[in-house]
Order: C-alpha cells, then structure tokens, then sequence
C-alpha cells in the first residue's frame, strides 16, 4: 500500500487476511505452507506466488528475529506488530480505501520513517529492523524521525546478535536500492551501525588526504561521493567503491611528495586494501565469486596511473581482466569524486577502440609442445618460455606462428 499511496511500482504483493491458516488452501488449487505456525500460507497463481498471512498478535521475541508463537487476531491489532508506520497501511479492494490505524498515511505525506508503537521495543523484538530503517529511509528518501533514530543509536549493538548473512543481504540491498547510496553510508556512520557491522569502514571517517588529489575531503567523504555518483550498478561494482579504499588509514604515514614537500601517502593501500577486503566479503559470507571480482578490482585499481606507460603485452593483459569493465568504472567514479581527471579513462577507451575488432587477448600460437620440441627439457623454464612467447606474439614482435617459433628458437639458443 505504501508504495501504491507514493505512485512507486510494488515489487511483490503482501496479503492478509482474518481466514484461519486451515481456511486458505481449499479456496485455491495450489498452496505452499511457508510459514503455517506463524500464519502464512502461499498462494500460487499465474506462477506467482502470494503471501497470505492471517491476522496475528507475535507474543515474546527471544532470538532477535522470530516471535516464540502467534495468536490470531484482527487487522488493527496486527498492525501493531508491525516495524514502521509506512509499512503497516492496509488496502479494502472491495471498498477501494485505505485503511490505518498507525498514522501511516500522514508519515508518507511527511516523508518520515517512524516505529510503530515505542522504537525500543521494535529493535529489541527484530534486531535487523535498526538496518532495514536505515535502508527504507534512503530508498524512499524518507527522514528517519527523531526518537527513532535515537533509539537506533542507543541500541546499534543489538546488529552483533545477528548472523552475518543477512546482515550481508540488507546491507548490498541498501547499496542497490538507495537513491544516493552514499547518504545511506552516512546515516549508518551517524546511527553508529556502521562501527558495528564494517569498523573498517568507520575508520575512514576523519582519515585525512592530500588536498592536491583530493579537495573533496577525508577518506569517508571521497568514498560516500563516489557511492551517490554511481548510476547502474551491481554488487560487484557497490562493494569495489565501497572498499577501494579500506587500506589508506592503516597505511596513513607523512613522506616526500612529487614536489619534495612533506605529504600525508598511504603507500601500498590498493594490496592492502584487496587483503582487507577479503577478510570483510569473507566474514560477510559472501561467495568466492563475488569476493574475487571485487578483491581484483581494489588490488588494480591504482594501476590506471601507469596505464599510459605500459608495454603492449602488459596492457593487453590488463585490459584482458574478466572484470575489466567495473574496474573502468571504479577509476571513472574516482577521478570524478577527487580530482576530476579522466586522461587515463579516455587513453584506455580509445585503446579499447583499436582492439574493437580482434579479441584482446588472443589465442597464444604456441604450445608446450613446442618448447620441448626445442630441447627445453620439461619443468618450469617451459612455462617461462611460453609465457615470453606471448609477451612477443602481444607486442606485435612476430606477425604469425611461424615467425615467433623462430624468434623463440633463436633466443634459446
């Protein structure tokens, strides 16, 4: 109803009713039980399926995330239950109204998130809604109301009794989601949820640069820039801005700059950044195919600097990284958050232009087989012969197959 009242597409349809759980399956011809102890039954249509939740009252919460049982009410008494005013709104398709009894309706005029009922007490019964708050108020570009948010502060801690999965989950929602996922970073540093769940994250805030590249301000406020520039985006992309820089506090030291004056550096982050990084997808539960793309994407991303000083072979290779294209939108996103230039990202698209036609990293011409045919007895000096064969054939230093065998030939001899 709440996305209905705003002129917003709903992503899926929630449905309740006051049937008994018992009542619901013999009305249609195919039903799930999903939850049938906690009053919810699915109702496939059209190959869809719809939630159908009987009206209940939760009793105690003991886990943080499920009430012990349900009682089976009416439709005023379940919206109490309920997290946030907005999402406790009911729709009457027979009489065409909506119907609230939580002042729902004038929070969405408002524009304001608000706890149903005292915040307290929904943060202790589901400990993820202190997330899911952060999460609604950027997605709808709602207001958090004040004693709401306070109660987030006071209770941030409560994220550590929750598993790491779902805090994954809503969090890579927020950065999907949210108008300007960057806000969303802030309101998570300033609720104190953000120390909880990503302290490494946290420790950027204050982390001061060198105003030469980075007028924009410390590391937290570069990183919450990039994240509201990002336009398309997935959870490889998200999580590389989000990261990239993790590494500059903890390599944060003062040393010579290009001009020989004394300067803030941070030598080495983008590898320990990508080390870091990986500690974070992987506590998160993230899987390893998510975790490599975006631990590559941090470990190169300060190898656009030499991009226009590379040999050949070395560009090709790396511009022949499977995730090549979000590494070219990171360095995009991050000269646009400092210091505005895109030379490298215009040299690279150019060169991706010449290579338009051919694959960017072709077939190498020569085997193993090769080697040894050579006399290169087996072990790792074929591999190495084979991996400068390569770097020939990328250079453009043999026109075909049989030219490089003899430029390899000869350089064994």
């Amino acid at each position: 109803m709440r996305d209905r009242l705003m002129g917003r597409a709903p992503k899926d349809i929630d449905i309740a009713t006051n049937a008994p759980p018992d009542a619901i399956p013999p009305l249609f011809e195919k039903t799930v039980a999903i939850g049938k102890s906690f009053g919810v039954i699915g109702v496939v249509m059209d190959k869809h399926l719809y939630e159908v939740a009987t009206f209940r009252r939760d009793a105690a919460y003991e886990d943080g995330r499920r009430p012990t049982s349900v009682t089976f009410t009416d439709a005023k008494e379940d919206a109490q239950r309920r997290d946030f005013t907005v999402n406790a709104l009911f729709y009457d398709p027979l009489d065409d109204k909506v119907i609230d009894y939580v002042d729902g309706v004038a929070d969405i005029e408002r524009r304001v998130l608000r706890t149903v009922g005292r915040a307290e007490e929904r943060f202790q019964e589901d400990h993820l809604r202190l997330l899911r708050a952060i999460r609604f108020a950027s997605v709808l570009d709602f207001t958090i109301e004040p004693a709401t948010f306070a109660a987030i502060q006071t209770h941030a801690d409560l994220l550590k009794r929750i598993s790491v999965e779902r805090i994954q989950q809503e969090l890579t929602r927020t950065w999907l989601e949210a108008i300007r996922p960057g806000d969303a970073l802030q309101l998570l540093l300033d609720s104190g949820l953000l120390r909880v769940v990503l302290p490494e994250v946290a420790a950027m805030d204050g982390q001061e640069q060198p105003p030469e590249f980075h007028p924009e301000g410390d590391v937290f406020q570069h990183t919450k820039i990039m994240m509201n520039l990002m336009g398309e985006r997935d959870t490889v992309l998200a999580w590389s801005v989000l990261l990239h820089d993790i590494g500059k506090p903890p390599t944060a030291s003062l040393g010579p700059g290009r001009d020989g004056e004394t300067r803030i550096r941070f030598d080495g982050h983008d590898k320990v950044g990508e080390r870091m990084a990986r500690e974070i997808l992987s506590r998160l539960r993230f899987p390893n195919k998510i975790i490599e793309a975006v631990c590559t994407c941090i470990g190169n991303h300060m190898r656009f600097m030499h991009v226009q000083e590379m040999r050949n072979a070395k560009l090709r290779r790396f511009v022949g990284s499977p995730f090549f294209d979000t590494e070219m939108e990171l360095h995009r996103l991050d000269c646009l958050s400092s210091h505005g230039m895109l030379d490298n990202y215009t040299f690279l698209q150019s060169y991706m232009n010449q290579l338009a036609h051919e694959p960017v990293l072709p077939e190498p011409w020569l085997t193993g087989h090769d080697i040894l045919a050579m006399g290169v007895p087996k072990g790792p000096e074929v591999g190495r012969w084979l991996r400068r064969a390569y770097e020939l054939q990328l250079e453009g230093a043999a026109s075909d197959r049989e030219s490089l065998l003899a430029l390899i030939r000869k350089e064994i001899k």
